[in-house]
């Protein structure tokens, strides 16, 4: 069976559907077998970044509604071998209920090493939705006071929901413009600000955002997808000690 990691935030425009893609590619790059479900029931962007847009027909709703066959709703992403997308439904109205994503999720992590499930901005029933059949969680922040602040409160539903193992993935970080903030004087205020162990510290990085932005392959030498290839190998269980941060 395949690890189950749903990647949340609490807030939108943190980056956390790059997170989702770019540590998906850096996993399948490492010969893992990848899956991608996009929770984000009427507002997915993963079929864009993965370039599939153009060749989707039947979501997740289609299969349950049995218009669909699964493997219908599953399209291979074009530019990544081994990683694939289960595509979100079109309508808010169609979020999967929590009983039927842990029957599917249970299903398809036969066949895959990785699944990740991108959820849905916000702690309402999407949240709840992609957090059902995770088996742990990686809450994604940008370093400031509104962000840090979601990012608690998401790690407090994730809690209530019985999900305690999860870790915190600092997003966007440049050291310039920390340093300039008058909020935070250290990245432990950061952490403690959230309440959740850090993982990773993915820095700002204009490569992978012309990335997402143009549905093309994510860099493999970049700051951000160095970081995101380490973020991939901390999954796999490797010891893998952060980079300082003066470098960003």
């Amino acid at each position: 069976m395949g690890a189950v990691t749903v990647i949340t935030s609490g807030k939108g425009g943190v980056g956390k559907s790059t997170v989702a893609a770019g540590l998906g590619s850096a996993l399948a790059r490492r010969e893992k077998r990848v899956l991608l479900i996009d929770g984000d029931a009427g507002l997915s962007c993963l079929d864009h970044m993965l370039d599939v847009a153009e060749e989707r027909v039947y979501d997740v709703s289609d299969v349950i509604s049995g218009g669909a066959q699964l493997r219908q709703a599953i399209y291979a992403c074009p530019w990544q071998e081994r990683m694939d997308l289960l595509a979100a439904p079109s309508r808010e109205e169609d979020i999967v209920s929590p009983g039927v994503m842990r029957q599917l999720v249970g299903e398809l992590s036969r066949y895959y090493d990785h699944v990740l499930i991108d959820c849905p901005a916000g702690i309402g029933a999407g949240f709840e939705s992609a957090v059902a059949a995770a088996q742990r969680a990686l809450v994604v922040s940008t370093p400031d006071p509104v962000c840090l602040r979601n990012g608690a409160k998401a790690r407090m539903a994730l809690e209530r929901l019985g999900l305690r193992q999860h870790r915190l993935v600092i997003n966007r970080f440049s050291g310039a413009a920390f340093r300039g903030q008058r909020v935070y004087h250290s990245l432990d205020e950061v952490i403690d600000a959230v309440g959740v162990h850090l993982i990773a510290v993915i820095p700002e990085d204009p490569a992978l955002a012309a990335a997402t932005a143009s549905a093309s392959p994510f860099p493999e030498r970049s700051q951000g997808a160095l970081a995101l290839e380490r973020l991939a190998a901390r999954l796999e269980g490797e010891q893998v000690p952060l980079v300082s941060l003066r470098k960003f």
